[in-house]
């Protein structure tokens, strides 16, 4: 029993040929039939029964020659099901004649896109948000793809008879299949990550917001694991939404901004005790004035009121002396 994808080499015809043999055929069974009805060797009877039966022979004929013809475009292949047995994929494109007996599945191997929409879940650290992707895919081994994933209910006619799948539908159950594997990598993935790095535990932990090649990496490999046995190969996954939920976003923006003050603070302050110092020391390298301890903590807090504060200062002249 075949256990994977295989080329088909059962017989396969080229289709202009065939087509115009039936039409040779058909010609011939129709001349037959003028002749037998214009004979007058033959008993009314024979006659009735020969025609009847030539006219049941074209009609099946022709039925099962239209059946075994098949078209296969660029990138798009035909699973060949003789009697529930698997005999081979036709990859090959263009126009063919084969036992009409076959099922013949058709698949489409073109890349197919998946914009899923954003989902709630938990980051690593049970933060609320909302998370979407955008997939790109297509099937690759079509043995998996047609006999690994239920789709049988999409079948249309008489399979016996050869009946050809509706491809599009086909192919919209394979589109839910990745859908839904999507999402559970998808949830997977965001619960092994904290969102941003302010919720890491440390500074060099992947996150969310600022690994994202990483991240996608991970979503890429969790998702071809998944589809692996439905044949699907993933081409590209990434993350294309990423937010907190909407009950946490206000709190979290807030967070945030009190973040960005704080680091903001920091630098200031910084930049301001270097000033201080720099000033004091200059006055002290160049003899401009000497200050004793009391002197030199007004000038430092004065200087760092100005050099903090978050609006501007008004200057104040001394115009007195210095002990004044």
């Amino acid at each position: 029993m075949k256990k994977k994808e295989e080329n088909f080499t059962g017989f396969k015809a080229s289709g202009v040929l065939m087509l115009l043999i039936v039409l040779i055929v058909l010609i011939a069974i129709v001349y037959g039939i003028y002749n037998i009805a214009i004979s007058e060797t033959i008993s009314e009877n024979l006659m009735t029964v020969s025609i009847i039966g030539l006219i049941l022979f074209f009609i099946a004929f022709a039925i099962l020659s239209i059946i075994g013809f098949v078209i296969i475009e660029p990138n798009e292949a035909v699973v060949m099901v003789f009697f529930g047995k698997y005999n081979g994929t036709i990859k090959q494109n263009g126009f063919f004649w084969v036992n009409p007996f076959y099922v013949k599945k058709k698949l489409t191997l073109r890349a197919r896109n998946l914009d899923a929409d954003p989902i709630k879940v938990n980051d690593k650290t049970g933060n609320p948000i909302m998370i979407g992707v955008v997939v790109v895919w297509r099937i690759t081994d079509t043995y998996k793809a047609s006999f690994n994933i239920d789709n049988s209910s999409m079948a249309v006619g008489n399979p016996a008879a050869g009946a050809v799948m509706k491809m599009n539908e086909k192919m919209r159950a394979y589109e839910n299949f990745v859908k839904i594997q999507s999402d559970s990598a998808l949830r997977h993935v965001a619960g092994m990550f904290a969102y941003d790095a302010s919720n890491a535990v440390s500074e060099k932990e992947l996150t969310l917001r600022s690994s994202a090649d990483e991240i996608n990496h991970i979503l890429e490999n969790q998702m071809s694991e998944r589809l692996g046995i439905a044949g699907i190969e993933i081409v590209e996954a990434r993350i294309s939404y990423l937010a907190y939920s909407p009950e946490i976003a206000a709190v979290m923006l807030r967070r945030q901004q009190a973040d960005a003050i704080i680091a903001a603070r920091e630098k200031i302050v910084e930049g301001a005790v270097g000033m201080v110092e720099l000033a004091l020391k200059q006055l002290s390298e160049k003899h401009i004035i000497e200050l004793d301890d009391d002197k030199k903590a007004a000038m430092v807090s004065n200087l760092m009121v100005v050099l903090c504060s978050e609006e501007s200062t008004s200057p104040v002249i001394n115009a007195g002396t210095l002990h004044q």
